[in-house]
C-alpha cells in the first residue's frame, strides 16, 4: 500500500458523498481507511509467529430527514461503492425518524491541522528481519539479567502504518496518516516453588521513539524479580498508591462516568453534575486530541469535527462531558469533538489522550509520605460499577512500612467507592509519561479497604 495517497482516499470519500446525494439523500458522510500491520514474537530466542496483514474498507451513513441507514465495503470500486450506498439508501428508508439523529453544524467544523506529527517513515522502512531482531534483544536482556529468570512467554514487536480519509454533504473533506509501533516483553522468574511473571513494553510513532530493547528486557525482568515470594495481606483499611501504570485504570473508569450516553441515560453517578465538586483540589483530567505525537490525536474526530482540548475536570470540578454529536443533541450541550467510530454505524463517544495531570511530587516521596500502606502495580478483573460508583479491583504490588518497600504483595483485593476515592486524592507525582492514549503519574489515595487472605 502507498501511505502517501491521502488525496486519493479523500476523492474515493468525496465520491461516496456525490452518490448519497444522486440517490436523494438530505445528508451523508464516508469513511475511508486503509492500513497494514506487522507483528513477531520471539521467544527463548527462537521465531514463535510472524504476521502481516492489510486492510482496507469504505462505510457510508446517509440520512433522509432524520431517518438513517449504514453500510460498509471492501471493494473500493465504483461499482462496490455504488451498491454499498444503493444499501444505506434502502436501509435509512425503513427506519424509524430519531429526532436527534443529524450530522455536526458547520461551525463544528475546521481547517485540518496537519502539524501533529503522526506519521514517521522509519517506521515503514523497518524490515521484518530488524523487528523480529529487537524482539530478541528485548527477550535475551530479561533472560540474562539474573539466573532466576527461568523462562519467558515472548518478546514481541508490532507495527501499523495507515491513512484514513472523512467526508460529508456539509462540504467538510479531510485525511491523514499515521504510524506506530511497539516493543514488549513478559519474562517468567522462579525461586524454589515461587514462580512470578511481568511485563514492560515502549510504544511510540517512531521507531526512533522506542525504548532500546536492553532497557526494556532489564525493566521486565526486574519487575518480575520483586513480586518473587510475595505474601498475603489480613484485611484492614489503609493508604493505597497507584503507580502509573494501573493509575491509567482510574481514567478508563472516569471515562465511563463522563461518556455522554451513559450520561444522557443516567447511568452516571455524574449525570447533572456539572459545575459541582467531584473530586478532591489535587485532580484535574484532561482529554486533549490535539498533542503532537500521541496516540490519542488526530486532526478531527469521526464526525469530522474539529479536534480539541476538553478540561473534564478541574482542580476537582466537574467542566465537561464527553460527547458526540447525538449526545451533545440530547443534552443540550455542544460535541466535545469526541466522535468515535469504525466503518459504519452511527459514531460512538472515544477519547482523545486522556490524562490525569502531574503533581509536584517525585514518586519516592509520595512513598516515604504515605509511611504504611501498599503500592499497587498489578490489577485485576473490572469490579466497577459507574452507576454506584462502587469499586472492587484483586490487586498485586509491594507493602511499604516507614516509607520503604518491605515486601511483595499479591492475592489481595481493594475496595472502595469512586466517589470517595477520588476525593481521597492526597497527592499526585510527577512522573506523567503517555504510553497510550489514557495516561496518569502516581496517584495517592488516603486510604480503601484491603481484603486479603
Amino acid at each position: 500500500m502507498n501511505w502517501h495517497e491521502g488525496p486519493h482516499l479523500e476523492r474515493l470519500a468525496g465520491r461516496v458523498v456525490s452518490l448519497a446525494r444522486e440517490a436523494g439523500a438530505t445528508d451523508s458522510e464516508c469513511t475511508i481507511s486503509e492500513g497494514s500491520e506487522f507483528s513477531a514474537t520471539v521467544r527463548m530466542g527462537e521465531v514463535e509467529q510472524v504476521k502481516e496483514a492489510g486492510s482496507r474498507g469504505a462505510g457510508v451513513r446517509v440520512l433522509f430527514g432524520q431517518r438513517t441507514g449504514s453500510s460498509y465495503t471492501s471493494d473500493l470500486t465504483d461499482d462496490g461503492l455504488r451498491a454499498m450506498v444503493s444499501q444505506a439508501v434502502n436501509l435509512a428508508r425503513i427506519t424509524t425518524e430519531d429526532p436527534f439523529a443529524g450530522l455536526p453544524e458547520a461551525a463544528d467544523f475546521g481547517a485540518v491541522s496537519h502539524a501533529l506529527d503522526l506519521y514517521h517513515g522509519d517506521v515503514e522502512a523497518l524490515d521484518a528481519a530488524s523487528k523480529v531482531e529487537m524482539a530478541r534483544l528485548a527477550e535475551k536482556a530479561a533472560l540474562t539479567l539474573d539466573p532466576r529468570v527461568s523462562n519467558s512467554e515472548g518478546g514481541s514487536f508490532g507495527s501499523y502504518l495507515g491513512a484514513s480519509a472523512f467526508a460529508n454533504s456539509r462540504g467538510f473533506l479531510g485525511s491523514y496518516r499515521a504510524s506506530n509501533c511497539s516493543l514488549s516483553v513478559v519474562p517468567v522468574v522462579k525461586d524454589g516453588d515461587a514462580m512470578e511473571r511481568d511485563y514492560w513494553y515502549s510504544t511510540a510513532r517512531s521507531a526512533a521513539g522506542l525504548e532500546a530493547p536492553e532497557l526494556i528486557g532489564r525493566r521486565a525482568a526486574e519487575r518480575a524479580l520483586r513480586r518473587l515470594n510475595a505474601r498475603s495481606l489480613s484485611t484492614r483499611k489503609a493508604p493505597v498508591i497507584f503507580e502509573p501504570r494501573v493509575a491509567r485504570s482510574l481514567l478508563s473508569h472516569v471515562f465511563e462516568l463522563l461518556h455522554g450516553e451513559s450520561v444522557y441515560r443516567r447511568a452516571s453517578i455524574w449525570a447533572g453534575k456539572l459545575g459541582e465538586r467531584v473530586a478532591g483540589n489535587e485532580v484535574t483530567i484532561i482529554d486533549d486530541s490535539t498533542m503532537p505525537g500521541l496516540f490519542g490525536s488526530s486532526p478531527f474526530d469521526d464526525e469530522g469535527v474539529t479536534s480539541r482540548r476538553n478540561v473534564l475536570i478541574d482542580r476537582g470540578v466537574l467542566k465537561s462531558y464527553l460527547l458526540n454529536t447525538y449526545t451533545a443533541r440530547k443534552l443540550g450541550l455542544r460535541s466535545t469533538g469526541s466522535a468515535s467510530r469504525g466503518l459504519t454505524g452511527n459514531a460512538g463517544i472515544g477519547h482523545g489522550n486522556l490524562y490525569l495531570a502531574s503533581g509536584a511530587l517525585k514518586p519516592e516521596e509520595l512513598l516515604r509520605r504515605m509511611g504504611t500502606g501498599l503500592f499497587v502495580t498489578e490489577l485485576m478483573g473490572h469490579g466497577f460499577n459507574a452507576v454506584t460508583g462502587d469499586y472492587s479491583r484483586g490487586a498485586a504490588g509491594l507493602w511499604i512500612e516507614n516509607g520503604e518497600i518491605a515486601y511483595p504483595v499479591s492475592k489481595v483485593t481493594i475496595a472502595g467507592n469512586l466517589k470517595e476515592m477520588l476525593n481521597q486524592v492526597a497527592a499526585i507525582g510527577d512522573d506523567l509519561e503517555f504510553r497510550g492514549s489514557v495516561a496518569a503519574p502516581t496517584v495517592a489515595i488516603g486510604e480503601m479497604t484491603i481484603s486479603g487472605q
